[in-house]
């Protein structure tokens, strides 16, 4: 994070001497423009010295600072950039990473639970499917999605209260069934 924020600090500060940097080149132009007018009127006109124009000769210096300014402000800019890249990189790297936690605990409670459901008879099977499709469902609800009667239901569970498997909950005059995390 240090790294980040020194790469952000660095890109305004090269984008502030780009800027400043900018102006003197253009102050600077207007100054050797100025002479060079100056020289002109001085020598009635003429603005070859040596063969060449004079202001043909002032404009090398202007192009080298322009081009130190552009490329200045380009690394300042890239540096406020990567910076933001960086930062969606790691957030969608975090996003990707608490994905396979996420995935994994799943795949983790899923194996858990088959491996659970070898241990119990075919009755017992179906009511955990069943609550593991919806926890917390009503004792009578249970009784329809399974087909089992009163009686031999109300047994099936009590027998998977003490394994600790199930927890019975009495809302009133009906029973609610979970699931307890017992795997």
């Amino acid at each position: 994070m240090e790294i980040m924020v020194k790469n952000k600090v660095i890109g305004f500060t090269l984008i502030c001497v780009a800027i400043i940097f900018l102006v003197a080149v253009i102050i600077f132009k207007l100054q050797i423009n100025n002479l060079t007018n100056s020289l002109m009127e001085e020598s009635g006109g003429t603005c070859i010295s040596e063969g060449k124009c004079l202001h043909e000769q002032s404009d090398l210096p202007v192009f080298i600072g322009v081009a130190v300014v552009f490329l200045t402000l380009a690394l300042g800019i890239y540096l406020l950039l990567f910076e933001k890249t960086k930062e969606k990189a790691e957030k969608i790297q975090k996003e990707i990473v608490n994905t396979l936690k996420e995935t994994k605990k799943k795949q983790d409670y899923n194996e858990k639970f088959e491996f659970l459901l070898k241990a119990l008879n075919e009755d017992e099977k179906n009511i955990m499917k069943a609550l593991k499709e919806q926890d917390g469902i009503e004792q009578a609800t249970l009784r329809i999605r399974t087909n089992m009667s009163k009686t031999k239901l109300s047994m099936v569970l009590s027998e998977l209260e003490r394994k600790s498997l199930v927890k019975k909950v009495a809302e009133g005059k009906k029973n609610r069934i979970y699931l307890k995390n017992a795997f």
